[in-house]
């Protein structure tokens, strides 16, 4: 499987540097307080912040990860030069810095938990500044981007033209030396083309299928689950569930007096849904269910749009089975939901759960949205609960 690969900061340029060599880290904000910390030299405190946020978001993990600390501090006349916070000493700083050089220093921690393994590494790049007037510099002030960035300007926005000449690796300039972290993760056993590969499908055997209640919130989440897809139910009808994994939220269902079915294609969790589900569970891809057209009142999916390449294909074979009037109940935004809750900003990418994808493919197959509500998750990496959407699609 790809690598679970964490990027242990909030900033846009190192997250944008990385998609752009092809890799979708996932960003957790280390919360490490930097004006604080003190080091000898310049590139010393560099190294240091960053393995000081690579071990933060370490310490929160409750699974294995790959986790990259970054820190970037200037060095100029032998001073560090962090992020400046106001525009008077981003304006004094910068008149200093006309006209002369610096180096731009990057700390790297690179903490591997499968292996164990927690490496340190610094890059230096020597940055030349143009001569600057001061109404360059007042304009550049004015427009709060070197308030927040070490050194006190960019390379990559809109600073880049008071950059006149760059000794070393431009990327490293950005917040992240590309060529140092490939060599890192080399360390660790990780090549570097292995974060541009898709994720394999991930095999549910007998070991995940046992564990899988307890891991996944247990009871506790199937309840609520359940709860809040029952408020959507038609009441009497036929419910089959999607990849229903082991039956535990498709049996608090029944227990409410629904009649369900469910289909999977784990035969290990299978084996524990029809303990659960005895006589009505079946193995079937959800793009080819083995159902007659328009039979079923309701079709539910809990968490399975989002690991998909495609859901289309699986929002048009919904439509083939629903009698008209059917609804099609699904969970939405799970990836969205659970980085809301840990403090994460959202991700750029298009999940295949989003809502306005959804809304836009299921109106192809004559679904329409017409409900929703929501129902919490367990804690993940915060104390913080993810608040997960439930929609409702109704067969037209």
């Amino acid at each position: 499987m790809k690598p679970r690969f964490v990027l242990a900061s909030a900033s846009p340029a190192r997250l944008k540097t990385l998609r752009g060599a092809g890799v979708e880290p996932e960003v957790i904000v280390s919360g490490v307080d930097e004006d604080h910390i003190t080091a000898d030299t310049p590139g010393e405190l560099a190294r240091l912040l960053a393995t000081l946020k690579a071990r933060a978001v370490v310490a929160s993990l409750d699974d294995h990860a790959t986790v990259l600390g970054c820190d970037s501090v200037l060095e100029f006349d032998g001073a560090a030069y962090g992020k400046p916070g106001t525009p008077e000493v981003a304006r004094e700083r910068l008149r200093s810095m006309s006209g002369r050089s610096g180096v731009l220093h990057t700390g790297h921690c690179l903490i591997d938990t499968n292996s164990k393994q927690e490496l340190r590494e610094l890059a230096s790049t020597t940055v030349h500044f143009a001569e600057l007037t001061d109404e360059e510099i007042d304009a550049y002030v004015a427009t709060g981007e070197p308030l927040v960035v070490a050194g006190s300007f960019t390379v990559d926005g809109l600073g880049g033209p008071f950059v006149s000449v760059i000794e070393g690796d431009y990327h490293n300039v950005v917040g992240l030396s590309l060529p140092l972290l490939r060599r890192m993760l080399i360390e660790v056993g990780i090549p570097w083309p292995a974060l541009w590969q898709p994720s394999t499908p991930f095999t549910y055997d007998e070991s995940v299928a046992a564990a899988y209640d307890e891991t996944r919130g247990g009871a506790t989440r199937a309840q609520a689950a359940a709860e809040a897809v029952d408020s959507l139910l038609p009441k009497g009808g036929r419910v089959l569930e999607l990849a229903v994994g082991t039956g535990i939220v498709g049996a608090e269902l029944v227990a409410r007096g629904n009649l369900v079915h469910g289909v999977d294609l784990s035969t290990a969790m299978l084996r524990q849904a029809r303990i659960r589900l005895p006589g009505h569970v079946a193995a079937a891809t959800a793009t080819e269910l083995p159902i007659a057209d328009r039979r079923c009142d309701a079709v539910v999916a809990i968490w399975l749009l989002h690991l998909l390449d495609d859901s289309e294909p699986v929002i048009a074979e919904v439509a083939r089975v629903l009698r008209p009037g059917g609804v099609f109940i699904t969970t939405t935004e799970k990836s969205d939901a659970g980085r809301y809750a840990d403090g994460r900003v959202p991700d750029e990418s298009r999940a295949q759960d989003a809502l306005t994808l959804l809304v836009a493919q299921a109106a192809r197959h004559g679904l329409a949205l017409d409900g929703a509500t929501t129902f919490p998750g367990p804690p993940r990496t915060t104390d913080q609960t993810p608040i997960y959407p439930l929609i409702r699609f109704r067969r037209t």
